[in-house]
């Protein structure tokens, strides 16, 4: 398994890799580039069928927006879900909110949530608009097929000023960064005081 990380100022090694092994994209390299503003303010339904967006649902410090393929059908996504459910509160402590997106709808959201009690809000984007604005739909699936509109699993930590401070991601679709990846990305980053 190999999670690709990367982030401003982390210090952490970057992956190595042969030539062969990046004939598709790296996983981290969809989507916005780290240092850019997030290129949509996550105007959606929360799990309770709120209107939700990113003013709205991030820390002090920040937030940690997980894009996963579905709550209801996903096997992987939810085993990811139940680990990001063991360091909400780690998460939390250190000033960042923890949000997970999808395509399903706000009703598959909800039984999610009611059933397994995560601990953290899980939005809607049923038209796949936020998944678009970042550029991280999986274009494998048809319009006809089920999974039409998810996106790519991808982590993003975002300041409080929506600027994207690291990228978590591994390839394929079965594998995705544990939670003590996503602490310890949040525990690199440069002090906010920093320069």
């Amino acid at each position: 398994m190999r999670v690709w990380i990367f982030a401003i100022f982390l210090g952490l090694a970057s992956p190595t890799f042969a030539a062969e092994e990046i004939a598709e994209i790296a996983p981290t390299e969809r989507g916005p580039a780290i240092g850019a503003i997030i290129p949509s303010n996550l105007s959606s339904l929360d799990h309770t069928g709120q209107p939700a967006n990113f003013d709205s649902l991030v820390g002090p410090n920040g937030m940690v927006l997980v894009f996963i393929r579905s709550t209801k059908w996903c096997r992987f996504c939810k085993m990811q879900l139940a680990d990001l459910a063991t360091g909400v509160d780690e998460i939390e402590a250190r000033g960042y909110s923890l949000i997970v997106l999808s395509y399903d709808s706000v009703k598959d959201n909800t039984r999610y949530v009611e059933e397994y009690k995560p601990g953290f809000t899980i939005l809607s984007d049923r038209k796949s608009e936020v998944i678009d604005a970042f550029g991280i739909r999986n274009h494998k699936y048809g319009k006809m097929h089920f999974a039409h509109g998810v996106p790519h699993p991808m982590i993003f930590v975002i300041d409080a000023d929506k600027t994207i401070q690291a990228k978590l991601a591994e390839s394929g679709y079965k594998d995705r960064p544990a939670i003590a990846v996503v602490i310890e990305t949040l525990d690199a980053l440069p002090p906010k005081d920093a320069p």
